[in-house]
């Protein structure tokens, strides 16, 4: 008799089979986008779907961040040879590094289901280790068999007919994506921002709600398996999903019987499209791109030290509030250490529960919308979208710089605000993304109990967002200067550190590493506040800004 609810540490049995393997350097795959190795690094986009058991299946099997980059890589071996559709795209090996692609789903035992299996992220990044050294191996017996005048095996001269698309049209792509989506993300989280600090608000730092979204957003996206349905072409998941609940209503499953008889081909056509989608240059720029930028690490910590050093800006209240003479969002009653280290605690934990609550209600969303949300097709958006989000994302950026450099309103009577409110962020907001998906692909494979490519951002990112905010409140420069430090501030440090990525590698980590990691981030991120704001905060204090961003 099995007990209920038991977690299992354990691989996955071998009937399961592994997942097929998506986009790799010669595994060639018609239809499929050429991307780079290295983004499976960047955790946002490697992250796998959040409930793994969504059928009621008795036997569960969850997943890790680090077993599902592992598994993702021979997905895509096993993937060339299910479809062919019209072109390859070769999906390089880096980008099993984006954290965001391969972390596991949030929930593990969605249905309750008797036993479920467990993995984590250390583990996924040691087998992807044993991956690429087998990788190697086998790339050099065919460089060997070639010289020796050897025929290629039948399934390597099928993959040579291949319509391959290069390399670097897919890098293209995703780089393209990932501009267009960090303005996207930028734009959202600067407006919810606005709408959300009000008279009266109950919780006053307003950077909360948009951590929330982008995480909510996130895992959305892990979860959802139908808006890239077609995979490669072909909705070989969706199908496998509807045989099987075909099957379910046809037979009941008596005590004699197992239904993990009916998981294999499921499970494996699971993987499939995890590993599949993940490879998408539009599903990276979404995860990645619009989710990474969406939320924003740095601008966290800067609110925990403004609560620390009871700066923190305030909404009025009170209609006493709002006379001219006394009213005030900025400059607060003053309290003594107690209540600010009482602040302090509120900003984390206020922060950290709702994003990682919010991580998980985005998939239990996607489970519940799946019947209402569309499909993209897979060969329009190759043949229409892919070409456009080039123009658009290239052509917005050069926009958003000629306007920064010529504004409309420069020459009006009125205090010039247009630049101070958003194009600066927009000039700045892509440069910080792209560095944030290049730190993760060269950085988060060297620990994998540790996320160092996130981690390296988000305190790079908070460093400097101190440094600016602190140039913000000195007596001295202009309004244009304000205004650049203030879209260094919300494009470059918001779209370079990411609470998305970060609460998803929390959930994916054991239990002791996720501690260890998330108090290092918050520990780590609050030291360098309060050295870098905090000593010119109680030697000199900060002055009123001069624009009115």
């Amino acid at each position: 008799m099995v007990s209920h609810d038991t977690k299992v540490t354990a691989d996955y049995p071998k009937s399961f089979g592994d997942p097929p393997h998506v986009g790799r350097a010669g595994d060639a795959q018609q239809g499929k986008y050429n991307t780079q190795e290295d983004h499976s690094q960047i955790n946002e986009v490697a992250t796998p779907e959040s409930m793994q058991n969504m059928e009621e299946n008795p036997l569960r099997q969850s997943q890790s961040l680090g077993r599902a980059s592992s598994r993702e890589q021979k997905a895509r071996r096993r993937a060339s040879r299910a479809s062919k559709p019209d072109s390859e795209y070769d999906v390089p090996d880096d980008y099993a590094h984006l954290n965001e692609l391969a972390t596991p789903s949030p929930v593990e035992n969605p249905r309750e289901a008797p036993i479920y299996q467990h993995g984590s992220l250390e583990e996924a990044k040691s087998a992807e280790q044993d991956y690429e050294q087998d990788r190697r191996r086998q790339e050099r017996s065919r460089r060997d068999s070639i010289a020796r005048g050897e025929k290629p095996l039948e399934e390597e001269i099928k993959d040579a007919d291949t319509k391959k698309v290069s390399k670097l049209a897919t890098q293209l792509y995703t780089i393209s994506y990932l501009i267009l989506f960090s303005f996207f993300g930028t734009l959202a989280r600067l407006g919810l921002q606005a709408i959300t600090f009000y008279p009266g608000a109950p919780i006053i730092f307003s950077e909360l709600w948009a951590n929330v979204g982008g995480s909510l957003f996130m895992g959305f996206l892990s979860e959802d398996r139908m808006l890239f349905k077609e995979e490669w072409g072909i909705a070989t998941y969706h199908q496998k999903i509807q045989k099987w609940k075909a099957k379910v209503k046809d037979e009941e499953n008596g005590p004699g019987s197992s239904p993990a008889e009916q998981i294999p081909d499921l499970q494996a056509a699971k993987k499939a499209h995890a590993a599949a989608k993940k490879t998408i240059p539009l599903y990276i720029g979404l995860a990645t791109g619009f989710c990474g930028s969406f939320t924003s690490f740095s601008s966290f910590i800067r609110d925990t030290f403004l609560a620390l050093s009871n700066n923190l800006p305030s909404p009025l209240n009170h209609s006493q509030d709002y006379s001219p003479v006394t009213a005030s969002t900025t400059s607060a009653v003053s309290r003594n250490g107690g209540y600010s280290f009482m602040a302090t605690l509120a900003v984390i934990i206020t922060t950290i529960s709702l994003c990682l609550a919010a991580l998980f209600f985005g998939a239990h969303l996607a489970i519940f919308l799946e019947p209402y949300i569309p499909s993209l097709s897979f060969h329009k958006s190759r043949k229409y979208l892919d070409p456009f989000a080039v123009f658009l994302a290239w052509g917005c950026w050069l926009g958003a710089v000629f306007l920064a450099v010529f504004p409309p309103d420069g020459n009006d009577a009125l205090p010039e605000i247009w630049r101070g409110r958003a194009v600066f962020s927009l000039v700045f907001s892509p440069i910080g993304c792209l560095g944030r998906f290049y730190a993760s692909i060269y950085l988060n494979g060297k620990l994998s109990s540790f996320p160092l490519g996130t981690f390296a951002v988000n305190m790079f990112g908070t460093a400097i967002l101190g440094m600016a905010y602190d140039l913000q409140h000195v007596p001295l420069g202009g309004v244009i200067g304000c205004q650049v430090l203030q879209g260094v501030e919300d494009g470059f440090c918001g779209c370079l550190t990411t609470i998305s990525t970060w609460v998803v590698e929390l959930s994916s980590l054991k239990r002791s590493h996720a501690y260890r990691y998330g108090l290092a981030s918050v520990l780590g991120g609050l030291a360098l506040m309060i050295v870098i704001m905090g000593s010119y905060r109680w030697s000199h204090g900060f002055e009123g800004l001069v624009c009115t961003h």
